[in-house]
């Protein structure tokens, strides 16, 4: 067991009413669909990571907006033990319309409905999903330091 906590960092597109979402390459959850993201790195900031694991996932560039969404996974079988806290910052695609193409951790890449995603969707993107519809498309949003 390892007595480490993970932060990863997911990046969220929503363009036209749909959601950008990565087929994930590796684990945790491989082959599932979710939102681009993975860890923070040492000494880089939350609003730098969302920019870099969207652009290596999708080829997307995107201006950090705010932070939509905190969730979490406990160690279980698919995370290899490890418990991570995931940070979503709600992204602005620079480019219009936005173009995803699949990156080195994704499998696939593109724009789905918010309330039809592709199967399977992993459990903290599938609460995001539903957070994000309540509101519309346009959650409420909370700053991002840095």
């Amino acid at each position: 067991m390892n007595n480490q906590v993970f932060v990863g960092v997911g990046a969220v597109v929503v363009y036209n009413n749909k959601v950008l979402l990565v087929k994930r390459k590796y684990d945790p959850c491989r082959n599932c669909w979710a939102i681009p993201g993975g860890h923070l790195e040492y000494g880089e900031t939350i609003r730098e990571a969302a920019v870099r694991e969207l652009f290596e996932e999708t080829s997307i560039k995107a201006r950090p907006v705010g932070i939509v969404w905190v969730d979490e996974i406990l160690p279980n079988k698919c995370t290899d033990g490890k418990h991570f806290v995931l940070i979503d910052v709600y992204m602005e695609p620079i480019d219009n319309p936005p173009h995803p193409a699949p990156g080195s951790d994704a499998l696939d890449a593109g724009f789905y409905n918010l309330s039809s995603p592709p199967e399977p969707v992993t459990k903290t993107t599938l609460r995001l999903l539903k957070y994000i519809r309540e509101h519309n498309g346009k959650p409420p949003l909370l700053p991002l330091g840095g």
